[in-house]
């Protein structure tokens, strides 16, 4: 079987976006995806998962335009959950597929709802699992033989090639998981600590490749090997951080890793991509507002990194820009060509800085700007701080531009009250 490439995906040889992507015509600010990037990512991620025979999930916390579920269902096996609203949102939007819940603490009536639908509820900690585990055996119990109730621990292998702390589950400290000494020690405490268990959940990488998790699993299996070889334990899941869709990926490796996996501890192993999903599949449409000097030169926008982009700040990074000229062509922002400005946002946060980019001519009130990659981490973070409006949201697949969602005063003051 030839593996697949991720070289070849349209959404990664575009430094700029699709040419036939009427961006002068949308207003601003707006947030285009466009459908047949998203789908070319899915068939390779379909295509991956058949190589290395485990199954994909769709992270939702990255990426949960349930618009597009129906699309993604096609593809992926189904989605795992942070949290009860993303789990209620599957469940709505992708049903009869697969949904994997995990949190690092439920509340009784969260979890009551989680159990009544979910496929894989998770739990995080030793401690977590003995206070729920009788509510959580009964739900399983009483659920009918076609959607069986599969209940898991996430265990915590202590080591991860992150370099932010914030990023980083596997810290030192850590609130995610459970270590393998807390793991000992809870069977130390009760021989039967894993009984009604079935499968373990890892999460250890942050836009990472094949080579990062080999590390992960090495010290995964050096912390817990004996509890994965337990015949009860059927499932793992590795978690998300898996950058599948980067050109340089390193398919080959993965297929390996998992491949040599599934012989030796006999599992069935599910991953949750969510960046890989979406991967420069969107464009965050913006124009220019004005254009002051203050030893440097400015440009302000309708587009805030506060509110529409605030991983722009959280990671940090600085995303691709491209200016939408007169003739509709594109022109990337450079750092090699001769006007540089600093886009920022109209917000009060003195910190609302997008980035310093460069053009070859001055920049106008009007002139249209888009970022990329605004389909990931973006929509599902918004916010309306300042009372800004959010973006619109739109589709795209080739001929027709259709509008998802148009944002209004309503919903910025439904926020706040009722």
């Amino acid at each position: 079987m030839s593996l697949p490439n991720p070289a070849q995906l349209p959404s990664q040889t575009c430094l700029t976006g699709p040419a036939d992507l009427p961006f002068a015509s949308l207003p601003s600010p707006a947030e285009v995806l466009d459908l047949r990037y998203l789908e070319a990512n899915l068939a390779y991620l379909a295509a991956l998962g058949q190589a290395a025979g485990v199954k994909v999930l769709l992270a939702q916390k990255a990426y949960s335009l349930y618009q597009t579920y129906p699309l993604i269902g096609q593809y992926l096996a189904g989605t795992c959950a942070s949290g009860l609203y993303e789990a209620r949102l599957a469940h709505e939007e992708m049903p009869g597929h697969d949904l994997q819940v995990f949190s690092a603490a439920y509340q009784a009536e969260e979890l009551t709802e989680v159990l009544s639908y979910a496929d894989h509820v998770i739990f995080n900690s030793p401690s977590e699992w003995r206070r729920w585990r009788l509510q959580a055996l009964a739900a399983q119990a009483a659920r009918p033989k076609a959607s069986p109730l599969v209940l898991g621990l996430r265990l915590n292998p202590e080591y991860a090639e992150i370099q932010e702390d914030i990023y980083n589950p596997a810290a030192p400290g850590s609130r995610l998981g459970t270590t393998g000494r807390e793991l000992a020690q809870a069977m130390d405490q009760d021989p039967a600590f894993l009984q009604g268990l079935t499968g373990f959940h890892i999460h250890a990488l942050c836009e990472q490749g094949a080579e990062s998790l080999a590390g992960v699993l090495e010290a995964t299996e050096k912390n817990f090997a004996p509890y994965l070889a337990r015949p009860e334990i059927s499932w793992l899941n590795l978690g998300g951080g898996h950058h599948f869709t980067r050109r340089d990926y390193n398919v080959a490796l993965f297929v390996n890793l998992m491949q040599a996996w599934r012989t030796k501890y006999d599992l069935e192993i599910y991953v949750e991509p969510g960046e890989a999903i979406a991967l420069d599949c969107g464009w965050l449409v913006s124009q220019v507002l004005d254009t002051p000097v203050n030893d440097i030169q400015l440009a302000i926008l309708d587009s805030s990194a506060a509110c529409h982009m605030p991983d722009v700040l959280e990671m940090p990074y600085r995303p691709r820009c491209f200016r939408v000229l007169a003739d509709g062509a594109y022109e990337p922002g450079l750092d090699s060509q001769a006007y540089l400005y600093r886009l920022a946002g109209p917000t009060c946060l003195a910190g609302d800085i997008i980035g310093d980019y460069a053009f070859s001519s001055p920049l106008h009130r009007g002139d249209r700007l888009v970022f990329c990659d605004m389909s990931i981490y973006s929509h599902v973070k918004r916010n309306s701080f300042n009372g800004m409006p959010l973006p619109d949201l739109y589709s795209w697949d080739g001929k027709h531009l259709h509008c998802l969602r148009h944002f209004t005063y309503d919903d910025f003051k439904a926020k706040l009250g009722s």
